[in-house]
């Protein structure tokens, strides 16, 4: 990534359609005119598309469609505090890699986002189908120093705040299927995993994953995926702009992650559970290993735990498990 890059790329943003001229972009990056002119080639190269016009400047005209860093962190310009961010084309999966950078050493907040997965983490050790067709992979790992307790509700919380920057950004109505997933129109549009490890009774690193189909054509997916997954562009009826995507999703997680850790959350944990809640009244089956439990689920306890009502009157409570929408209550 090239400071220089991300310089030129927020004074086009911050100009919104207007231009920016040659001149104050050369000034404020201490470089000639002509440097200025060459650092544009290159990002055009890149797939950004500039306007020219004589005695006004230059204005951003169109972006590349694939993951790019310094357009990320442009878009990020402004917050008090930037995470380390990686972007990749290609790696094996982003939770992977964020454990290869802890022990590493590398600092926290620390983002990494992939355009491509070839080893996808899915929970139970499966694995998520993660193909370069217009999607989002990205790994947030933070170092929070919570009690292990703490992190009951925690990836249900993140999996709200997703739900909420998808229906504020794309105009659509998400819903969070217990205990980690987004659905769109009855199909699943994303998946989260949180990780964790423990220190002498404390939690030393946290990693947060999820998977999104953002921009993804049923006819991207494998036939047994094309009925039950949907992209956020096939919902809203229209393309997802990545890199934008990407930055108000890194602002919105981590921000989520800071009023987790202050503990200043539960009341919003509510008004949004309220709004998202997938299977609030739903007639479900709970399976766990060789139990399947159905009835109608009620919602959650406070430590997160789906609570069922069997047909014979009794609520049991599901701290894990796998749940469906079942058709007998």
């Amino acid at each position: 990534m090239s400071q220089t890059e991300v310089t030129i790329l927020r004074e086009l943003l911050a100009a919104d359609t207007g231009y920016v001229s040659g001149t104050k972009l050369a000034k404020q990056l201490g470089l000639s005119r002509v440097a200025v002119w060459m650092q544009l080639q290159k990002l055009t190269k890149q797939g950004f598309v500039f306007e020219a016009a004589r005695s006004r400047g230059y204005r951003l005209a169109g972006f590349p469609p694939q993951l790019h860093q310094s357009l990320i962190q442009a878009h990020l310009a402004g917050r008090t505090r930037t995470p380390t961010l990686i972007t990749l084309d290609r790696v094996d999966s982003t939770n992977t890699e964020a454990e290869r950078h802890l022990a590493a050493g590398s600092r926290t907040p620390l983002v990494i986002l992939a355009r491509e997965q070839t080893q996808g983490r899915g929970r139970r050790g499966r694995v998520w189908h993660s193909p370069a067709a217009g999607n989002l992979y990205g790994t947030f790992v933070f170092r929070p120093k919570l009690e292990p307790t703490r992190l009951q509700d925690f990836t249900l919380w993140m999996g709200l705040n997703v739900c909420e920057l998808i229906a504020n950004f794309c105009s659509i109505e998400p819903g969070l299927k217990w205990p980690n997933d987004v659905h769109l129109q009855g199909r699943k549009a994303g998946g989260m995993l949180t990780e964790a490890r423990i220190d002498a009774d404390e939690v030393h690193d946290l990693v947060f994953g999820l998977g999104l189909n953002l921009n993804a054509r049923a006819a991207d997916l494998p036939r047994e995926l094309q009925h039950s997954a949907i992209s956020l562009a096939e919902a809203a009826g229209a393309p997802v702009d990545v890199n934008r995507f990407a930055a108000a999703l890194i602002g919105r997680v981590l921000s989520a992650c800071a009023r987790f850790v202050e503990n200043d959350y539960r009341d919003k944990f509510t008004e949004l559970w309220t709004r998202f809640d997938l299977l609030r009244n739903q007639p479900v089956a709970v399976t766990q290993g060789d139990r399947t439990v159905t009835g109608t689920a009620t919602g959650i306890d406070a430590e997160g735990s789906l609570l069922v009502r069997t047909a014979a009157g009794r609520t049991e409570r599901f701290r894990a498990g796998e749940v469906t929408l079942s058709r007998q209550p």
